[in-house]
Parts: C-alpha cells; sequence; structure tokens
C-alpha cells in the first residue's frame, strides 16, 4: 500500500510505525481475529490474576511486574514473537493486578476491586459503541490531543518514581490514600485521558486490518489493548481508592 499509516495511537506499543514494512498478502490480519486474541488474553489475565487475589506474595508480585514489563519491551521489538509473549504477558500481567487488587482491598474495602472491574469493562463497552456509530471520530487532531496528553502522564509518573527512588513518597497526587481535590481531579484527568486512548486503539487496529497486517500482528494488537486496559483499571482502582479516603 502506498498510503502510510497515521498515528493511530497514544499507546507507545502502538505507534504510528507498528505495521510498516509488516505487509502480507497471506495470513492476514482481522478485527474479528483481533477480537478473539484479546478475548484469550484477557481470559488469561483475570484467570491467573483470581489466583493471586487470594494470597498476596510479595517476592511473587514483584517477579511478575519484572517478568511482564521485560516481556513488553520485547514484544515491542519484536512483534513476530507476539503469539508467544503476549499470553505469557498476560498471565504475568494478570498475577501483579491479583496482588495489587488483593491490596487495594484490604487497605480500603473489598467492593472497591468488582466495582473497577465494572467500570473498566462499561468503560470499554461504551468507548467501542462510540466508535463504531461515529459518535467519537478519531481526528488526526484528536489523536495528537491524546497522544500529548498520554505523554504528559508519563512524565509526572517518571518524576514520582523517580522522588521515590531518592526517599521520597513521590507526588502526592499519585498517593491513592490523598483525597484532596488536587488529587481527584488528577486522577479523573488521567481516567479519561486512559479511555480515550481505546478509541485511539480500536482505530489503529481497524486501520492495520485494511492495511493487510500480518496474521501475528493480531496479537500485537491485543497487546495493544491489554496495556491500555490494564492502566485504565490501575486508573480507576486508584481514583476509587481517594474518593474511599474521603469517607
Amino acid at each position: 500500500m502506498s498510503r502510510h499509516l497515521s498515528l493511530r495511537s497514544g499507546n507507545p506499543v502502538l505507534s504510528k510505525k507498528t505495521f510498516n514494512n509488516s505487509i502480507s498478502r497471506d495470513n492476514k490480519m482481522t478485527i474479528e481475529g483481533t477480537v478473539n486474541k484479546t478475548a484469550i488474553s484477557l481470559f488469561l489475565l483475570i484467570g491467573a490474576g483470581y489466583l493471586t487475589f487470594n494470597t498476596v506474595n510479595l517476592v511473587l508480585l514483584i517477579g511478575c511486574g519484572i517478568g511482564g514489563f521485560i516481556l513488553a519491551i520485547i514484544t515491542f521489538f519484536k512483534k513476530e514473537w507476539s503469539p508467544i509473549t503476549v499470553p505469557i504477558y498476560a498471565v504475568l500481567e494478570g498475577l501483579t493486578l491479583g496482588g495489587i487488587s488483593k491490596m487495594y482491598a484490604e487497605a480500603f474495602e473489598p467492593g472497591l476491586v468488582p466495582q473497577a472491574i465494572s467500570l473498566t469493562v462499561g468503560i470499554l463497552c461504551a468507548l467501542l459503541f462510540a466508535y463504531k456509530t461515529k459518535i467519537i471520530k478519531a481526528t488526526e487532531n484528536f489523536k495528537l490531543g491524546v497522544f500529548a496528553a498520554t505523554a504528559g502522564i508519563v512524565v509526572v509518573y517518571i518524576i514520582s518514581l523517580l522522588m521515590s527512588l531518592f526517599g521520597n513518597s513521590g507526588l502526592a497526587v499519585m498517593d491513592p490514600t490523598n483525597a484532596s481535590m488536587l488529587s481527584i481531579g488528577f486522577s479523573l484527568f488521567v481516567v479519561f485521558i486512559a479511555s480515550l486512548n481505546l478509541v485511539m486503539d480500536f482505530d489503529f487496529i481497524e486501520q492495520g486490518a485494511e492495511h493487510g497486517a500480518p496474521k501475528y500482528m493480531e496479537w500485537y494488537g491485543a497487546f495493544g489493548l491489554l496495556v491500555t486496559l490494564i492502566w485504565l483499571y490501575l486508573e480507576i482502582l486508584k481514583l476509587l481508592a481517594k474518593l474511599n479516603s474521603r469517607k
């Protein structure tokens, strides 16, 4: 295809170069195939999360978190390995999220986790419907705005991480026990931007299917959606914890 893909997602694993030089006449990527791969990945993630939700093992939690991060980097640079790396990534992230969810449930209230899951699924379905019915359109200006906002949030995350490494507790707005209006407002903004990234991901995957990307890119498309959904879930969990702290 002579026409290049434009910037489709603020999600760093779904950049504008993802499908470059990946065109295949046979065994092409399809939207249905990507949906199926995403469903498999979510099944593995939720199943693994259920195992660690019952018992929190800090060593396992840290180990799976690091392992998931390494696999994400490998998947980003070796997209053709996605059929192998993405299912393993889903399991490792599930084990990590299960432990994190358990800690939130114990620190705040048990109902926090099912609320976060329900809201995440609800946002996914609502935005998919809005995208398919053209209520929300992924225009170039819209995409650039979401990308810029996402990059800004990443900068805030990095600053907070660096502060915590040097003995500080990190930025106050990142603290799930901080119930100030500024902190809650920040979390609402992050949840909003994470949600809009889903729209960008839908559009990006649709463009990949239209351009005839190879079959393994279905797993990579599922990986991109998984990254966004995990981010969205964690931020919703943090937001609910902040709101719970106001009681």
